[in-house]
């Protein structure tokens, strides 16, 4: 009699993890249908903490994301572009900012075609680059799901959330990720623990 139980328990431990591991495959395979675009904005040159770099710090961020989730990068590229010089750049932005200027951006990238849009973009004073804008108009959004991530020096996502909610009409908003300029560009590996993290959160 014990030798029966201790078969039928075997028996069904075996049914168990085969269940569990088709059903994780199954979801696995079912968030590997969605097509994912990281788009992004940054900016090499002269930059707040961390000197002159030849990559922007959003950048590197979203290299990081689109390795972890397969998607394809788009990098928001101003035709004409920020002065090197970090205070020279900020009285380009600041203007722009004012003036909720539209510059115009290089290339293009059919939103559309995908189901999860991450945005990134560096938070300069409570705000996305006016650029972001200049491409987020360009699209439509009812349906998608957009997750933003940012790059800041102390002041996280702050409002760029709520603002960026608010030009994306009819997307869902997921939670974003705010990460240090400075860590992104000279703690990789720190940066890249919380890119792991925050993406093994997000339900999309």
């Amino acid at each position: 009699m014990k030798h029966t139980l201790r078969i039928l328990v075997m028996m069904w431990l075996a049914m168990w993890q085969f269940t569990s591991c088709a059903q994780t495959s199954q979801k696995k395979q079912i968030m590997n249908t969605k097509k994912i675009l990281v788009t992004f904005f940054s900016r090499a040159g002269e930059n707040y903490e961390v000197g002159y770099i030849e990559k922007g710090n959003t950048h590197i961020l979203a290299e990081m994301i689109a390795a972890k989730t397969g998607g394809t990068l788009f990098h928001i590229e101003p035709v004409r572009p920020y002065p090197e010089d970090y205070t020279e750049c900020i009285k380009v932005a600041k203007t722009e900012l004012h003036n909720q200027a539209r510059p115009a951006v290089k290339g293009d990238v059919a939103v559309e075609d995908y189901d999860v849009i991450f945005i990134g973009y560096p938070n300069w004073w409570g705000d996305m680059p006016m650029a972001v804008y200049t491409f987020i108009e360009r699209h439509g959004w009812k349906n998608k799901t957009v997750i933003p991530f940012c790059t800041h020096e102390g002041s996280g996502l702050s409002g760029t959330e709520r603002k960026l909610q608010q030009a994306c009409q009819g997307a869902t908003l997921l939670e974003g990720l705010a990460v240090r300029g400075s860590v992104a560009q000279n703690s990789p590996e720190q940066a890249r623990k919380s890119v792991e993290h925050w993406l093994q959160k997000l339900k999309y």
